[in-house]
């Protein structure tokens, strides 16, 4: 073999000359989305990894999530992708999720678990709308989970139940979280008046330390109990709960906070990413997954608020219907953009602690949601 040879040889076996149309829109997109983390600082902890693994997959040749095939180890990206495809990765980030939440507010205020039942309701509608347009009965609760703005638990539902849809919902689902600050103002404005904006809520009660114990001991059994196939989210977002509550096991508590919870973000993000191929991703049926998402968050956070503007009501106006829309299980992404709003009508309102009651009872709740659409499709 001359050199004339050689070097054609290599040029054929590059990835720009074994590029394809639909893996070069790809790699755009991931620019695009790496733009959207780093330029703009949309949640960049979830679309940086996301979208560097989309970049990574999308890359010719290189078979990062390539399967083993006659016996041939498959890439890298493939074997931690079995996290995903396990259902192990999604409990864990629950208990990272648990071990940073407090979960006072919504012991203090036990009403505000209404509201994050209420945001549910994208969810149940979404399912309804999914499965008219065609979608199997599993496929339209995969597609609806979306609506609770919670990556892990679409994740997780969407392993069980329609695997070959992971990709798209997955992405979808991480970048309507990622746009919360963006989606949920408008709704939220256009569903209440200037006078319920402003309502300043009075002061949560102390949540004793025996209270902050048992809670998570019996929410877990009680949900378990009901619901065995929400254990494994529930269970292990208030195991990681109960690691910060009780003062015995701080290293575990800080373990969860910290290095698993970033390790498994990494691995998750980049897995995520790496499902959108351009099989997967370019064509019709994903970009009705995309919308579909986009309608389940939207009605889920105006169910929150409407649900809000009931309990305004009915308390005498002591409830700001604001916090409803945290009812989602963004955390806290949704309850800062609760805060963020009425400071902008009231900027001495402090309503953080009041959305963070609702935004824990979003992420029990989409759980519950999960599990039950798990138990009846799976």
């Amino acid at each position: 073999m001359n050199i004339t040879e050689t070097i054609i040889g290599f040029l054929k076996d590059t990835g720009f000359a074994n590029m394809t149309m639909g893996q070069a829109i790809m790699l755009l997109i991931s620019l695009l989305l790496l733009y959207l983390a780093i330029v703009k600082k949309f949640e960049p902890l979830l679309l940086v990894p996301i979208s560097f693994g989309m970049l990574l997959a999308n890359i010719p040749v290189a078979g990062l999530m390539s399967p083993p095939e006659n016996g041939e180890i498959g890439g890298i990206l493939y074997y931690l992708y079995q996290g995903v495809k396990l259902g192990i990765f999604p409990p864990l980030i629950f208990m990272g999720v648990g071990a940073m939440t407090d979960f006072s507010p919504l012991i203090a205020n036990p009403k505000s678990i209404l509201l994050g039942a209420a945001a549910q309701l994208g969810i149940f509608f979404t399912f309804i709308v999914a499965n008219l347009l065609g979608f199997t009965l599993p496929e339209a609760a995969s597609t609806a989970i979306i609506g609770g703005a919670d990556g892990p638990t679409a994740l997780y539902l969407t392993s069980k139940l329609a695997d070959h849809l992971l990709g798209p919902i997955a992405v979808a689902a991480y970048s309507y979280m990622a746009l919360v600050p963006l989606i949920q103002p408008p709704i939220m404005k256009a569903l209440t008046t200037d006078e319920e904006r402003k309502v300043r809520m009075g002061q949560l009660r102390p949540v004793t330390k025996a209270e902050r114990i048992v809670f998570p001991i019996m929410v877990t059994l009680l949900v378990s109990l009901i619901l065995p196939s929400a254990a494994s989210l529930v269970g292990f977002l208030m195991l990681g709960n109960l690691f910060r509550e009780t003062t015995l096991t701080d290293r575990l508590s800080d373990a969860a906070q910290n290095n698993i919870m970033n390790m498994v973000t990494i691995f998750l993000g980049l897995t995520v990413g790496a499902t959108a191929n351009a099989e997967t991703f370019l064509n019709p049926k994903t970009l009705m997954i995309t919308g579909l998402g986009l309608v389940a968050f939207s009605i889920g956070t105006a169910g929150g608020v409407l649900f809000g503007k009931i309990m305004y009501k009915t308390s005498g106006g002591k409830v700001n219907p604001l916090i409803g829309s945290a009812g989602v299980s963004a955390v806290p992404m949704a309850a800062r953009v609760s805060q963020k709003v009425g400071q902008e009508y009231d900027p001495g309102n402090f309503l953080l602690m009041h959305a963070m009651g609702p935004n824990v009872a979003g992420v029990i709740g989409s759980a519950v949601a999960a599990g039950l659409l798990l138990n009846m499709f799976g």
